[in-house]
This record gives C-alpha cells, sequence and structure tokens, in this order.
C-alpha cells in the first residue's frame, strides 16, 4: 500500500475520463519514478492552466488568452463561421485542420427534457456575431442526436432571412463501418443523404 497522500493522487487521477483506477495507480508510479521529466513539468503545466484559464469573449472557447488562439489567428477565414455544442467539438473540429474559419461554442443543445431553452445558450451572442457583418456561410456542426437536429432547425430558422449559406456536417456511414453494426438512425440518415454514384 502506498501512503494516504499517493492513494489521493491515484483517486484523483482515476477520475478523469478514460482513467480507471489500475490506470491511474500505473501513471502514478510512472509519475514518480520520472518525478523530474514527468511529475514537476506536469504540475507547473496544471498550476499555469489553473491560473491562467479563461473563456473567449468572442466565441466561447477554453484558453489561456483572450481572446484564444483561434479568435486571434489573423490567417482565420472570417466568412466562415462553425458553430458547435461545446469546447470539446470545436477542439476536435480544429485538430483535423480541415476547417480555416471561425468557430462559436454554444454552452450545449436545446433539450425540453433538461430544461435547456435558447436563453440557456450562447444565440444571442452567435446571431449578434452574424449581424455585425462579413459571415458568408454558417456551418452548423452539432451532434447527430435528436437535441442536436433539434438546436440546428432552431438556428436555421433564426438565420432564415440573412443572406448566407447556412450548411451541416454530413451524417451517415462511417468510412469502414459494416451495415450490420450500425444503429437504424445512422442507417437512415445514410440513406437519406445517398448521392448518385460516379
Amino acid at each position: 500500500m502506498a501512503s494516504q497522500e499517493i492513494e489521493l493522487l491515484a483517486d484523483q487521477l482515476a477520475k478523469l475520463p478514460g482513467l480507471g483506477p489500475r490506470s491511474a495507480r500505473r501513471a502514478v508510479l510512472h509519475l514518480i519514478k520520472q518525478r523530474e521529466t514527468a511529475l514537476s513539468p506536469l504540475i507547473r503545466a496544471m498550476e499555469t492552466v489553473r491560473d491562467r484559464l479563461t473563456v473567449c469573449d468572442i466565441c466561447s472557447n477554453i484558453d489561456t488568452i483572450n481572446p484564444c488562439g483561434v479568435c486571434s489567428d489573423d490567417r482565420r477565414d472570417d466568412t466562415a463561421l462553425c458553430v458547435v455544442e461545446e469546447v470539446a467539438d470545436l477542439w476536435a473540429l480544429d485538430r483535423s485542420r480541415l476547417f480555416a474559419g471561425r468557430y462559436h461554442v454554444l454552452g450545449g443543445r436545446l433539450s425540453a427534457l433538461d430544461g435547456v431553452g435558447p436563453e440557456d445558450l450562447s444565440i444571442d451572442r452567435l446571431l449578434a456575431r452574424i449581424e455585425e457583418g462579413g459571415v458568408n456561410e454558417v456551418v452548423l456542426a452539432l451532434n447527430a442526436t435528436l437535441e442536436g437536429q433539434t438546436t440546428s432547425h432552431y438556428i436555421a430558422e433564426k438565420l432564415a432571412d440573412k443572406p448566407l449559406r447556412i450548411t451541416q456536417l454530413a451524417h451517415g456511414l462511417p468510412v469502414g463501418g459494416e451495415l450490420d453494426y450500425l444503429d437504424e438512425g445512422t442507417l437512415a440518415q445514410a440513406l437519406r443523404a445517398r448521392r448518385p454514384l460516379g
């Protein structure tokens, strides 16, 4: 058995997504063995993030600077705006390096069951950003759930009278997916979005 402090560290790490108790203990052992090259830099990095963490005033991304690194990047295309539910979605899309425009984080999705209405999301800020002008396309990159689709339709209705292109991410069969392993919703979406071959 390790000391109470080491057990506490393992317990805290085990609360992180993707880490169970055994993985957390292995991580703690690695950090202890590599104290100078792993543990100390990790502690410094965590303290820096803790002390500087902020929410971007423009897009609601989480960063250590405000405006965030995405909004501060003058190489980005100001005419394209990608709307996502959460910061994790922004990070996932931006990691792909396939979208060079700007982002807007809603902070969730509409859900009558959970009591989340338009006033609980940053939809008004989104509309204000678009009113400022310069945006030609809004990409609705919300999750392919009932709530995500409801939110996309709500935003699309709010933007219907604006002179811009409204698009959404394609949904359907994943590359390498086998039909018998897919859920009915994914299959239905793939059938509705079918296109000519060739």
